[in-house]
């Protein structure tokens, strides 16, 4: 394990060509993040050229960044040299809409004073204890529901700025292969390929491929003809559904956006936990294959589960304002790591992904500038060392 405090693109300087198994990383998104200075820009071309050096052919990244700043992040990857491969959304159902009230802004400008005429769900919260923090969104003039005052803001009464965020992306990008082929560069790199079996998402159901009659198998003329097929299952499909490049956090406003299936029915609402407990390092409790009631088509259980980090995974003292969860770090290191590779995060932070890369049983080199976070990241991560 190597963890560097400084200027990542320095420090990355002073590692081997070839040398790391992955990237996993989540840097700047360039979107002044509560005014963070470290948040002006994302991570340039040089940057990530020097990434690509330290990573050996055939390797893997996957980058986080929002939804702002996407296009930004994967230009200056693919200019660096990285070949984008995919892009793995996590969508959350816990984002804060940042949205600013036209009509009361407008209402402000006119000086004008707006009536009460409802209690917002912020005063409900602030009724039940629950103090708010400094500087916390929505604390004082949101916490009342009023009506417009002037005509202008009547017309414009509803109105927003922004919508709600519910996703973040993972850029799966991969360095170009030194070897002709997949299976020669897996041979002498050790990398090139992605973790299937060993991400696939647990189920109690069968999963096979199709069946294919005599009659479907008939081309009518216009391609080859196939031979008929029976439904069959991969050894793979034993072990559950394939990795898919959409990961959720279980939440009741994301499973909402998944139909039931025609062949199963949600019995009953379940925590988060309970109903997707085997998809994610959540192993609490495990409902059983009646209660859960998935199909193979049309619900949220083929994909991966991660919830937002909680406070018991942020760890006690952990400042850092975008703590990603160990669970779902834990995920992308084993998905594009080989075994007992080197996971290499330019951008630590808080080290999530330096905890997480452990607990797997991988190796882990990480580089983090602010020092207070530095040593936020030391502690999580060697502290994981030593249980």
């Amino acid at each position: 394990m190597n963890l560097m405090q400084g200027d990542c693109l320095e420090k990355m300087k002073g590692l081997p060509d070839n040398s790391v198994d992955s990237i996993i990383t989540d840097p700047p998104y360039g979107i002044s993040f509560m005014a963070k200075k470290w948040d002006y820009d994302v991570p340039s071309v040089e940057v990530w050229r020097e990434a690509m050096r330290v990573l050996k052919p055939g390797g893997h990244a996957l980058i986080a960044c929002g939804t702002r700043t996407q296009h930004r992040m994967v230009v200056n990857i693919e200019d660096a040299g990285f070949e984008i491969r995919d892009v793995v959304s996590w969508i959350y159902g816990s984002g804060f809409p940042k949205s600013l009230n036209i009509s009361k802004a407008i209402d402000k400008a006119a000086g004008a004073e707006r009536e009460v005429v409802g209690e917002s769900e912020y005063a409900a919260r602030a009724s039940k204890s629950q103090p708010y923090k400094q500087g916390e969104q929505g604390a004082t003039d949101n916490r009342n529901i009023t009506a417009p005052a002037t005509p202008e803001a009547k017309q414009w009464d509803g109105w927003g700025t922004a919508l709600k965020p519910a996703c973040e992306f993972f850029t799966l990008a991969r360095k170009p292969l030194s070897e002709k082929t997949i299976a020669k560069n897996v041979l002498k790199w050790g990398t090139g390929g992605i973790n299937i079996d060993g991400c696939r998402v647990e189920t109690d159901e069968k999963i096979t491929n199709h069946s294919r009659g005599s009659e479907s198998a008939i081309s009518k003329g216009k391609y080859g003809d196939s031979s008929a097929q029976e439904t069959h299952q991969t050894a793979g499909q034993t072990q559950g559904r394939f990795p898919a490049n959409l990961i959720h956090d279980g939440s009741q406003e994301v499973l909402e956006l998944f139909p039931e299936t025609k062949s199963g029915i949600i019995k009953s609402h379940h925590k988060a936990s309970e109903l997707y407990g085997r998809n994610s390092f959540n192993k609490s409790k495990t409902v059983s294959s009646g209660d859960r009631g998935f199909g193979d088509q049309g619900s949220a259980a083929r994909f991966f589960y991660s919830p937002k980090a909680s406070k018991k995974d942020r760890d006690e003292g952990n400042c850092h304002p975008t703590v990603k969860p160990t669970n779902l770090m834990r995920y992308l290191c084993r998905l594009i790591t080989p075994t007992e590779g080197t996971v290499l995060d330019p951008y630590m932070g808080s080290g999530s992904t330096g905890k997480a890369a452990r607990l797997e049983g991988f190796d882990f080199i990480g580089c983090e500038l602010d020092q207070e976070y530095f040593n936020i990241a030391k502690a999580r991560i060697t502290s994981n060392e030593e249980h």
